[in-house]
């Protein structure tokens, strides 16, 4: 599991087009202001590793806490490593991810899984308003 979180000012999000063939057709066109965005990337390997869920939420919240963030955008990017895990493992994952999160009182939106998205974001300017995480 690798992931890039930002602290972001603002960050906004349009489907380009579709990359999986079983996703929903949807048009998406949406953003969020003072959230943490996490550009996740599940790898094979992730499959079997004991409370990675865990993990990942617990670094999702530490950072967002670190500047007083309650919104949060999930992002499935699979550009972070050759290695990519199964669609069926990757969605569900963000899926389980974004309630576990809402459940801890975090607003959290999800770009559409299975599409490529132009983005446009603001990210503040210190040091750790860009972290890179390896589970």
């Amino acid at each position: 599991m690798k992931m890039v979180l930002f602290l972001a000012e603002r960050f906004a999000w349009k489907t380009h087009s579709k990359t999986l063939a079983s996703a929903p057709d949807r048009e998406v066109d949406e953003e969020i202001a003072h959230a943490l965005v996490a550009f996740v990337h599940a790898e094979p390997t992730d499959v079997d590793k004991p409370k990675l869920e865990t993990k990942i939420v617990k670094q999702i919240k530490w950072l967002a806490n670190k500047r007083d963030i309650k919104s949060i955008a999930l992002h499935s990017f699979t550009h972070l490593s050759s290695s990519t895990a199964p669609a069926e493992f990757a969605g569900p994952l963000l899926d389980r991810l974004a309630q576990r999160l809402r459940t801890g009182g975090y607003d959290v939106r999800q770009t559409p899984f299975g599409y490529f998205c132009s983005w446009d974001i603001s990210v503040y300017g210190e040091s750790l308003a860009k972290v890179f995480k390896e589970f």
